[in-house]
């Protein structure tokens, strides 16, 4: 059985751990601030889901596979429960763990997504990645000049090519497994999380200039986590915890009861 990558921030604090996870295309590095920040309170575990960063690559990438991932890596720890904290697609994964394992959450923090399914949205981001031929870059710079031809934003850009390594064969390479998450993205995008309730405590949190909770969403949220509270972070798009860290760890650790 192989067990997801991760970083480990206050091993030393006595205290129900908190695992966070990423959205698509990202990796743990991405939330190493709040990790940090976080690990002045609790053990911290930011962890790679499969298929991303230093974790296990695999032709499969099911919201079940992210699921049972988790499980994995708790019983491994020997952790008998949690606090689970996911963003986007790592929200997908932490509402399907949570309905299907109840019993190893301590409560449940998902970020800037529903339980319902999105239309595809990332098809010109797969363009982008899918038209770098390896063979011919040898330079972060031109890896950059090819994904701008495709991509606008600059910050897209940057937050994708920090996913690029030098691999055994001295070329660069992305850490991502773009072959299994391009050929699998309507599984776990284009599908809502199964049926199910988690009665336990939850927080949606959505970044006020996002439409990926919108108000009819509620509805379905509070369906599958009857207790779920959503509060909204100003001044913040999708990536929450980037644009606005203040507000956001400010809202976990109330959640949490942490302050």
């Amino acid at each position: 059985m192989e067990i997801l990558n991760s970083k480990i921030f206050g091993e030393n604090v006595s205290s129900t751990p908190l695992l966070v996870f990423h959205g698509l295309f990202g990796m743990l590095d991405n939330w190493g601030s709040f990790g940090k920040d976080m690990g002045e309170y609790l053990p911290v575990h930011l962890i790679d889901l499969r298929n991303h960063g230093r974790s296990f690559h695999s032709e499969s990438m099911s919201h079940d596979d992210l699921a049972n991932d988790i499980a994995n890596y708790m019983d491994h720890y020997g952790m008998e429960k949690a606090y689970v904290l996911g963003h986007s697609l790592g929200g997908k994964a932490v509402m399907q763990f949570a309905i299907q394992y109840p019993e190893k959450v301590e409560k449940l923090i998902v970020v800037d997504i529903s339980p319902k399914a999105y239309p595809p949205h990332h098809q010109g981001i797969i363009k982008a990645l899918e038209s770098v031929d390896f063979n011919t870059v040898s330079s972060r710079n031109e890896v950059e000049a090819v994904l701008n031809q495709y991509i606008p934003e600059k910050s897209t850009i940057q937050f994708l090519t920090k996913n690029l390594y030098w691999d055994d064969q001295k070329k660069l390479n992305w850490r991502f497994n773009l072959a299994t998450l391009s050929e699998k993205y309507n599984e776990f995008v284009s599908n809502a999380i199964k049926f199910g309730v988690f009665e336990g405590d939850t927080l949606f949190i959505s970044g006020e200039k996002s439409n990926y909770i919108l108000p009819q969403d509620e509805y379905a949220i509070k369906q599958q986590f009857p207790k779920a509270k959503i509060v909204t972070v100003k001044n913040a798009a999708h990536w929450v915890q980037a644009d606005n860290p203040v507000d956001f760890a400010a809202v976990v650790k109330d959640f949490l009861g942490l302050d």
